[in-house]
């Protein structure tokens, strides 16, 4: 690195710079091992694809080895970057208890090696994938139900849903149940979460666009449940 690079940057020097490429390359290839023990371990019908939360799991995994790094031994640091990081809020409904747990373990892998204790990664994982392994769910119950969705709805404040989605729904849904709903937008909107099955499969976009040209509706979403 150009000496006026590494003078403008002073802190640079605390960690050698064949150190942190050292860390960050165990952190790529173990958070590779923790997305293949998800994938291993996570039961899903013939011809599914892989979750999407697979690339997820190695790039957390290097993300957390760099907040580490970058922490170090400052207390004042490590303040400074929760604050930060508490402002990202995720809206996912996580489905599988099973993919929280594979999220701490992959936070957990980027922290160990982050902070220099690549044993702990090293005799962990083997640990980890073995337990995933003994009790990793059934076939028939990892399927998911065939036909079902999750839809999304957020609806402004003052809006009874009940009464605004009925139409609609009775109309181009099979069935549907309401599973969670939580507030937005700090209080002036609330996302609805339904588990619903269509009539028919064409009509997932003309159904999307009915809700979301319906007065009170601010988004729509709908995806597969499994």
């Amino acid at each position: 690195m150009p000496e006026w690079l590494q003078d403008s940057f002073p802190n640079g020097h605390d960690l050698p710079f064949r150190l942190l490429c050292l860390r960050l390359g165990a952190a790529l290839a173990l958070g590779g091992a923790v997305a293949g023990v998800y994938r291993l371990t996570q039961r899903r019908p013939p011809g599914a694809g892989a979750s999407g939360l697979v690339p997820t799991l190695v790039l957390l995994t290097v993300l957390i080895a760099m907040v580490t790094l970058v922490i170090g031994n400052s207390v004042a640091r490590a303040f400074s970057l929760v604050g930060a990081l508490a402002i990202v809020r995720f809206r996912t409904v996580v489905e599988d208890t099973r993919d929280t747990a594979f999220v701490i373990f992959a936070v957990a892998v980027g922290m160990a090696l982050g902070a220099g204790f690549l044993t702990v990664p090293l005799v962990g994982i083997p640990v980890a994938a073995l337990a995933a392994l003994l009790f990793r769910p059934a076939a028939a119950a990892a399927a998911p139900d065939a036909g079902w969705r999750l839809l999304v709805v957020r609806v402004g404040a003052g809006h009874d849903p009940e009464a605004l989605l009925k139409r609609p729904c009775d109309a181009r849904l099979a069935g549907w149940e309401l599973q969670a709903a939580a507030t937005a937008r700090q209080g002036v909107a609330v996302d609805l979460t339904f588990r619903v099955r269509l009539r028919r499969a064409e009509d997932a976009v003309p159904f999307v666009a009915e809700l979301n040209s319906l007065d009170g509706v601010q988004s729509v979403e709908l995806r597969q449940s499994g």
